[in-house]
């Protein structure tokens, strides 16, 4: 890799570290498998990104081509530097994310509306537990009024049957 490449590629991990929520991912998490896999995923990201920073952010060292000549000889240095110099390391062109940044652009959306549909759902079921808690205190004490007061549709259903003479047998 170039270094101008490699600075390149080493900058964009930076930024991508930087810009990555993971508390916020974590709070996201409910079982313990889930939170188990996300400390895997999360400690390979950052064994990546180490590697990232650590191995491909320092130019190599030149090569002191006088120190060989003076030990193996002019010719043959000389012919290795040749070749050295001569070699072309090809620039990195990124074919893959412009075809998968539209998908994954479309998955975030798709995410997003699935988050805000859990919400939306988790909401609905701590009403309905609170409601249920409530109803469970009340139960030993409750009237038959009380109850179809809270269950409209039931009161109904069981006037129906006793209008049509069905008594559940």
């Amino acid at each position: 890799m170039s270094g101008s490449g490699t600075k390149k590629v080493v900058e964009t991990a930076a930024k991508a570290t930087k810009s990555i929520d993971w508390e916020g991912m974590a709070k996201l998490l409910v079982s313990e498998e889930a939170r188990k896999e996300f400390a895997n995923l999360r400690r390979a990201f950052d064994e990546v990104n180490h590697s990232l920073q650590t191995k491909f952010s320092q130019e190599p060292e030149p090569i002191d081509w006088e120190y060989y000549r003076k030990g193996i000889g002019s010719r043959l240095v000389d012919m290795y530097k040749e070749a050295y110099e001569s070699i072309e390391i090809p620039k990195y062109v990124d074919t893959v994310t412009p075809e998968y940044k539209p998908k994954f652009d479309a998955l975030l959306v798709e995410l997003k509306e699935a988050e805000q549909k859990s919400l939306k759902e988790s909401e609905r079921l701590e009403k309905e537990i609170v409601e249920v808690q409530e109803m469970k205190k009340k139960i030993s004490t409750m009237t038959a009024d009380e109850y179809f007061e809270k269950h409209p549709e039931l009161k109904k259903k069981f006037d129906d049957e006793i209008r049509n003479d069905n008594w559940g047998y």
